[in-house]
C-alpha cells in the first residue's frame, strides 16, 4: 500500500483544482501538508479537507520577498508538488512582451525561484521528492497555446536539470504532463479556444473521457511516495489516449 506516512510536503497553487486535490490526498495519505497560494479564503477551504493536517502560507510566488518567505517558513520536506500555473492564450501574431512575462513568472520562474530558496535553505531532506505539474500540450500543440506551452517546455527542461543535478543527494524530480482536467483552469481555456460544438468534439477524442483533479493527484502521490524510489528525470503523460490515435 502507497503511503505518505510521517512525510511532510510542500502543495504549491494549491487553494483549487489540482493542488486542492493533491493537497487533499497527501493529507489522507498520510502526510502533513503545508499549503500555498495567493488566495487565504481558498487555502481555508483546502486546509478544511486535510482534516487538520495542514498549515497554509498565503503568497505570492511571482514576488522575491513572498518566496523568501515560504522558503523560510516550511520545515524540512520530504516532498514538494508545484502546481503553481495559468494558462494564458494568445495567437502567435498578437504575442507581446507582456504575455510572456506573465505566463512566464508564474509558470516558470516561481518554480525555478523557490526552488533555489529551498536548497540554499537546506530545506528539501535527503531522499525527497519534487513534482512538477507541467501539461500534455508540450506534446500536442493547440492554437493560442504558444506562451502557455512554451513556460511548460521550459519547465519540463529545467526540471531534468534539477534531477540531475540533485541525484547525489537521493533527491528525485518527477514531471506530470496532464490534459484537460475538469478544473476553473480547464474551463477558461476551452471557453478561450472553442465554441460548445468544438468542445464536444475533443471531448471524443479522450477515450477514457476527459481528467479529474483526483487522477492527477494519485500520480503526485505515487511520486511523492517510496514506491517511486528508483524513478527520476521522467515525463509521465496522462491523457486519457488522447494522442494515441491523434492524426491532426
Amino acid at each position: 500500500m502507497i503511503t505518505l506516512n510521517n512525510k511532510t510536503i510542500l502543495i504549491t497553487g494549491a487553494s483549487a483544482g489540482i493542488g486542492r486535490a493533491v493537497a487533499t490526498a497527501c493529507a489522507s495519505s498520510g502526510a502533513t501538508v503545508f499549503l500555498n497560494a495567493r488566495n487565504k479564503l481558498e487555502l481555508e477551504k483546502t486546509g478544511e479537507n486535510c482534516r487538520g493536517k495542514s498549515l497554509i502560507f498565503a503568497a505570492d510566488l511571482t514576488i522575491e520577498n513572498d518566496i523568501k518567505q515560504v522558503a523560510g517558513e516550511v520545515p524540512q520536506l520530504d516532498g514538494w508538488v508545484h502546481c503553481t500555473g495559468k494558462v494564458l492564450p494568445v495567437p502567435v501574431k498578437f504575442i507581446q512582451e507582456k504575455h510572456l512575462s506573465d505566463i512566464f513568472s508564474v509558470n516558470y520562474y516561481s518554480a525555478v525561484k523557490l526552488a533555489s530558496a529551498l536548497l540554499q535553505q537546506k530545506k528539501l531532506k535527503e531522499n525527497s521528492s519534487i513534482v512538477f505539474i507541467s501539461s500534455v500540450s508540450v506534446l500536442h500543440s493547440y492554437f493560442g497555446g504558444a506562451p502557455y506551452i512554451s513556460s511548460k517546455a521550459a519547465l519540463e527542461a529545467y526540471a531534468r536539470t534539477l534531477a540531475l543535478e540533485l541525484a547525489p543527494k537521493k533527491i528525485r524530480v518527477n514531471v506530470l504532463q496532464p490534459a484537460l482536467v475538469k478544473t476553473a483552469i480547464y474551463q477558461s481555456t476551452a471557453d478561450a479556444a472553442m465554441n460548445p460544438e468544438e468542445l464536444a468534439l475533443h471531448e471524443k477524442k479522450y477515450p477514457l473521457g476527459l481528467g479529474q483533479p483526483e487522477d492527477v493527484a494519485k500520480a503526485s502521490v505515487f511520486f511523492l511516495s517510496d514506491a517511486s524510489q528508483w524513478i527520476t528525470g521522467a515525463a509521465l503523460k496522462m491523457d486519457g489516449g488522447l494522442t494515441l490515435g491523434f492524426s491532426g
